[in-house]
């Protein structure tokens, strides 16, 4: 396999479960070995140190987080739905005439012409002011301040059905958040071991590059002495020539794998520390798949969007049942008149609001509601379908690079064998120099193929450990692997 290709897919930015954006529980870092803050200027960085560096500085983490922070507000919010409401009100309000009370309206007598009395009982009514007669109850203009309260004691449900709504948005955004924490990680592990892969690509170029310039030198010198023909120098440095572009283009795949993983995580410069392994024994589908299904946030997503729905209907069908309330009103500030010194000060009650007719569709958004209930159960379960399916087709993977990976190992052998011997015969001159550069172009080519599908195996791994939320299992591998690697290093130098 090429080194280009071997690298695109390590550039490639991937989630294990594009298609089913779905821990009902808070967000929050996973629990595996403790590492240092990394500096910017760090010379080596673990795995462990990059994905805590990715947590502190992904924006797109950052974001998903304050969703959830808006969601728990929103939902805290609503509890105030069962809380009664106080409120100031004031007015002005300026009448057409004040509100009077004229006697004469109520008592027949008063109202009587008094040139149809006799003399003396008409002038002694004729003397009364009209202005006797007339009681004021307000002014023209009143000014008027109170205190009001209500409480809604009883909502057909509907108070509870609102919260409902909102504390199973503030799940739904967890396992959002949880989903985007596990697509980052997988991102970080393709980008990671990316640096890795296309830096061993570009040692294994240069070893080659450097057995090529050997043999280069060596036909030269066979040349001289006439043992060999021109031609087979020129195959030489040809081939040598060849290798040294691959080499250079090697050299930029490495550059742009670091620069990639460098821009994730906000640092200049990155030297990836952590190693390409293998595992001694193959992860258990049956219990990679069993904990995939169980806790997947995918699931848990679409079981928050379900209980939204089943809020939905207890709110739509709420609209169908009777309002009672408490009021209550007391006056803090009226004008001097005779009907504010008549009102009483304060009033209290109990009322009733029992919805007969309304535009709004109240049977239509119930059955609206019910449509969502059952698309979010439709989707869950197409969903637990698409992940079974991705963890067999993963899991299928990881054993076909392990097997990749260990016949390589034979042809590795045998290609190494055959250089040893194509060498041989070249220096003896029983063989020509594009046999021996064959011959050694293959024990590359099988070297190469050979990292190629460890990145495979890892990809699988880390896809199969996110897929059933084993993030940990996933990093303790790799520390393992990290402390294996220093001990050997440790037991050498001795």
């Amino acid at each position: 396999m090429a080194i280009g290709s071997l690298t695109l897919t390590a550039l490639a930015v991937t989630s294990p479960l594009q298609s089913s954006q779905a821990q009902s529980l808070t967000p929050s870092t996973p629990n595996h070995v403790s590492a240092e803050p990394v500096d910017s200027q760090s010379a080596s960085l673990s795995f462990t140190q990059a994905w805590q560096q990715l947590q502190q500085v992904s924006d797109k983490l950052k974001a998903d987080q304050q969703q959830v922070n808006r969601a728990k507000a929103q939902a805290e919010a609503s509890k105030s739905l069962s809380y009664p409401s106080l409120d100031i009100s004031g007015s002005y309000t300026h009448l057409e005439k004040p509100i009077e009370l004229d006697l004469r309206d109520l008592n027949p007598i008063a109202s009587l012409d008094p040139g149809a009395l006799p003399p003396a009982i008409g002038n002694i009514i004729g003397a009364i002011p009209g202005s006797l007669f007339v009681t004021p109850f307000t002014e023209q203009d009143i000014f008027r301040a109170s205190l009001q309260a209500m409480w809604p004691i009883y909502t057909g449900g509907k108070i509870t059905a609102a919260q409902g709504i909102k504390a199973a948005q503030v799940s739904e955004q967890q396992q959002q958040f949880v989903l985007t924490q596990r697509d980052l990680f997988m991102q970080l592990v393709e980008r990671y071991f990316a640096v890795a892969v296309t830096q061993a690509a570009l040692q294994t170029q240069s070893e080659f590059v450097t057995s090529l310039e050997e043999h280069a030198e060596h036909a030269k010198q066979l040349e001289l002495q006439g043992q060999i023909a021109r031609v087979e120098l020129l195959n030489a440095q040809v081939a040598l020539d060849d290798a040294r572009v691959k080499m250079r283009h090697a050299q930029r795949q490495n550059e742009m794998a670091n620069i990639a993983l460098s821009r994730m995580l906000q640092l200049s410069s990155v030297a990836p520390s952590s190693q390409l392994f293998m595992l001694p024994n193959q992860p258990s589908l049956s219990q990679v798949s069993s904990l995939t299904q169980a806790s997947h946030p995918a699931l848990k997503l679409l079981q928050a969007k379900e209980q939204q729905a089943n809020q939905l209907v207890d709110l739509e069908k709420g609209s169908y049942h009777p309002t009672v309330f408490l009021y209550g009103n007391y006056t803090l500030y009226e004008d001097d008149s005779l009907f504010s010194k008549v009102e009483p000060d304060w009033l209290v009650g109990v009322g009733v609001k029992v919805p007969l007719l309304s535009r709004d569709g109240h049977s239509g958004k119930v059955q609206a509601a019910k449509s969502a209930q059952l698309q979010a159960r439709h989707m869950k379960a197409q969903t637990q379908q698409d992940l079974s399916l991705l963890v067999d087709q993963t899991y299928r993977q990881l054993l076909q690079a392990d097997e990749e990976i260990n016949a390589l190992n034979t042809t590795k052998a045998l290609a190494k064998e055959n250089l040893r011997l194509r060498e041989l015969a070249f220096n003896q001159g029983l063989s020509t120099s594009v046999e021996r550069v064959d011959a050694e172009s293959k024990l590359h080519g099988v070297q190469t193929q050979q990292l190629a599908a460890q990145y495979r195996y890892i990809q699988a791994y880390a896809k199969l450990m996110v897929l059933s939320g084993q993030l940990d299992e996933f990093i303790a591998r790799v520390e393992y692997q990290n402390q294996s690697v220093k001990q050997g290093t440790h037991n050498a130098s001795k």
